[in-house]
């Protein structure tokens, strides 16, 4: 990049920089990001497919999660990179929708670049297109339905939803209704409204037996063994001692050197370590505790005089598992020994150890009312087991965010299309090069329906002509694409059923990224060092993040 000053060129930046500006720049960026989304295109709905994923170490992922098939791939372009970012923030804010939100993203900007071919301003675009959204968000909270914590129905329609676009394997009532009853177990009413933290579900994954038989563990399930053979391996009616300390004879805070010069001296001292140790424990034992999770570690000698009073004990638990262990059974965490009193226990019906798929695992159940629960999510594979999660996660996210919000809409494609129309209505009265743009995005926002038709092996044209017919007659604005019959239903009616906030948020983030990605003009890009190319085995020429 260099000016030209009476015939002598000035540097402005190094030789070696790219540069690409006006209409270059922004086909380069909008050509990575619809790339991206024709990726994961094929993997919306229930019939949408699924992308094994080879990373270099050889180890194989299989879904159709749209953050997880991003999150794998190795992306290069900075704009492709955006992309990857709206499927995390809409993990993040809602846990599903992450593939509606990629590929609505990438249609925007397919139909921002026939209008910049056009000759239409980006700025006039991007102003249309957030008029667009803030119209779309107003059309969504008209036409959303209320439900509640009690409406387990519903409830559990929104759930098998969210699991139907898993794979085949995944399907199943029996899940939905442990995502429901987790979900229903954890919530928590704050200032009149409800809160439901998902990181309160514990989700524990062992290979063996099929999806079907994953359950709801109203406790913690801990993926570690009883320390001491000696211990008993089931506690019935169990006080809980949780302990943020090692149950271990400490180190001096200062370096020092301890000289013994006799037998009688070394005697002595182990005698001392074991009595502390020994008061450690007659500690545990003096509050009534008779099963103790310890954060850190546990003495050998301090293992055998819990061994012989009768306590159950694990020891390096995650803090994240003291803290659920805490919500559910009620007790305390402590971190001095000292301060262990009967009031810091937690209580729970029994403390056990199980072997589940050859491992051992320690069950805490029975728990009064637990603000804390595991699911233990079992498939016949390695791979089946990690979909199984994800479906989890997806399931429990949105039940959440339906409890949250309190509303929720029918699926189908039904809300994109009554957007859509309720759009094309609004443009009339802004008028102008906006209205146009405003058009654009509601032909955008059918990309969702006709995506789920192609998925399913219908064809789009058909399917959309009838959805349009149909959203004109009044109170239908519920009517979407049931993939499994192929016809066009009142979707709520059919138990097809999502929450509100996966489609705002999915709309919201698109419409975001979309806009950001229009109104760059300029792209000044260093090209790697030639080492780190010829590493790569590329050659330092090309410009990067050019691979799609």
């Amino acid at each position: 990049m260099a000016s030209y000053l009476g015939g002598q060129p000035v540097l402005i930046l190094p030789e070696k920089v790219q540069r690409y500006v006006g209409r270059d720049a922004q086909r380069m960026n909008i050509l990575a990001a619809r790339v991206i989304a024709e990726a994961i295109r094929t993997t919306l709905g229930p019939r949408g497919m699924d992308k094994m994923l080879v990373d270099n170490l050889g180890d194989v992922t299989i879904t159709n999660d749209g953050v997880t098939i991003l999150d794998e791939m190795d992306v290069e372009h900075p704009a492709a990179k955006m992309m990857v970012e709206i499927s995390k923030a809409q993990e993040d804010e809602v846990g599903d929708g992450t593939t509606t939100a990629v590929i609505l993203a990438g249609e925007l900007l397919k139909k921002a670049e026939e209008l910049l071919d056009q000759d239409f301003h980006p700025s006039v675009i991007t102003s249309g297109y957030r008029k667009a959204a803030q119209q779309a968000y107003k059309i969504l909270e008209k036409i959303a339905k209320p439900v509640t914590k009690e409406d387990n129905k519903l409830l559990k329609q929104i759930a098998l939803t969210a699991l139907s676009s898993k794979g085949s394997e995944i399907r199943g009532e029996k899940l939905a209704t442990l995502c429901v009853d987790a979900v229903r177990q954890i919530v928590q009413e704050v200032n009149g409204k409800y809160k439901a933290d998902t990181d309160d579900i514990k989700v524990e994954k062992k290979t063996g037996g099929s999806s079907a038989d994953s359950l709801l563990v109203k406790g913690i399930v801990l993926d570690k063994e009883v320390v001491h053979p000696g211990m008993p391996k089931r506690v019935e009616k169990a006080r809980i001692a949780l302990l943020n300390l090692a149950l271990e004879v400490k180190e001096t805070e200062t370096d020092a050197k301890i000289r013994i010069t006799s037998p009688e001296q070394l005697k002595s001292f182990i005698e001392e370590e074991r009595k502390m140790l020994k008061d450690m424990v007659d500690k545990i034992k003096e509050v009534g505790a008779n099963v103790v999770f310890c954060q850190k570690g546990i003495d050998d000698v301090a293992q055998h005089y819990l061994a012989r009073a009768g306590i159950l004990a694990a020891r390096r638990v995650k803090e994240s598992d003291m803290e659920k262990l805490a919500k559910a059974t009620g007790g305390k965490v402590v971190t001095n020994i000292r301060d262990l009193t009967e009031k810091d226990l937690g209580t729970a019906d029994s403390v056990e150890e199980r072997k589940v798929a050859g491992e051992e695992m320690i069950f805490v159940e029975g728990c009064k009312d637990p603000k804390a629960v595991t699911i233990l999510v079992r498939g016949g594979t390695e791979h089946v087991v990690d979909e199984v999660e994800r479906a989890v996660h997806d399931a429990v996210s949105v039940i959440a965010a339906a409890i949250e919000d309190g509303k929720v809409l029918g699926g189908g494609g039904a809300p994109e299309i009554e957007v859509s129309k309720g759009l094309r209505k609004y443009a009339e009265t802004i008028g102008g090069r906006e209205a146009i743009a405003i058009n654009h995005f509601a032909d955008a926002l059918e990309i969702i329906p006709r995506t789920l038709a192609e998925n399913a092996g219908m064809d789009p044209i058909d399917i959309l002509v009838q959805l349009r017919a149909t959203h004109e007659k009044p109170n239908n604005e519920f009517l979407g694409l049931d993939v499994t019959t192929g016809k066009v239903v009142n979707t709520f009616e059919k138990g097809i059923v999502e929450p509100l906030r996966v489609k705002i948020q999915a709309i919201k983030s698109a419409s975001e990224v979309a806009e950001m990605i229009l109104r760059i003009d300029d792209v000044i890009a260093a090209i790697k060092l030639e080492k780190e190319e010829e590493e790569k085995g590329k050659s330092p020429s090309s410009p990067p993040g050019m691979e799609y």
